[in-house]
């Protein structure tokens, strides 16, 4: 059976961490968006909204993250972060929804903002623009939040960093269990499993 494109680029797409400093336009990240945002949505309104950081403004991004940092952390971590986050990384990028009290109407949006993070991964990596989704703890830190822009009664659900990246640096893929083997298939009367 021949493999599909969408195939190929699920299977080819990895996680990137290392970016290089060649510039990323805003209007390429409003593209990205506008095509993701066809993720399915479970209930009538879609969940998110984005808060990007480019350019002078991945200092702010920077400097909230440094905030949630203890004192070792900024010894240790804070140069390097500055550096990374203001030069090499070209964007950031908030994927924000409301905080449904609702159990079912909280995981209808995070699952649907979760299809449209692969989705912005899958465009991107298309482009060859490398993505890291982060779900670190400065994300549920209130003074990031306010620092950041997100609204009270807002969560994150995923930061990612977005840039180019050196194309010989790609990493191996990670092994996954054969889905196959997680394949629970109830196919007769009486609930019998069959493998």
């Amino acid at each position: 059976m021949e493999v599909s494109a969408i195939e190929l680029l699920i299977r080819g797409r990895r996680t990137i961490r290392q970016f290089n400093e060649q510039p990323l336009s805003k209007e390429t990240i409003v593209d990205l968006l506008e095509a993701a945002v066809w993720a399915p949505v479970h209930s009538r309104k879609e969940p998110w909204r984005f808060i990007l950081f480019m350019e002078a403004g991945r200092k702010q991004f920077a400097d909230a993250v440094l905030h949630t940092f203890s004192k070792d952390e900024l010894e240790r971590w804070g140069p390097k972060l500055q550096n990374d986050y203001c030069e090499r990384i070209q964007a950031h990028l908030l994927i924000v929804i409301e905080a449904d009290p609702r159990q079912r109407e909280w995981e209808d949006a995070v699952g649907a903002g979760s299809a449209l993070i692969q989705n912005i991964q899958l465009l991107a990596w298309e482009q060859k623009i490398g993505v890291v989704w982060k779900t670190n703890e400065y994300n549920f830190d209130p003074d990031f939040c306010r620092m950041t822009g997100v609204k009270p009664g807002e969560r994150i659900i995923g930061t990612l960093h977005l840039g180019y990246f050196d194309q010989d640096k790609i990493p191996k893929p990670r092994p996954r269990t054969p889905a196959r083997e997680l394949l629970t298939c109830i196919s007769a009367a009486g609930g019998e499993e069959q493998q």
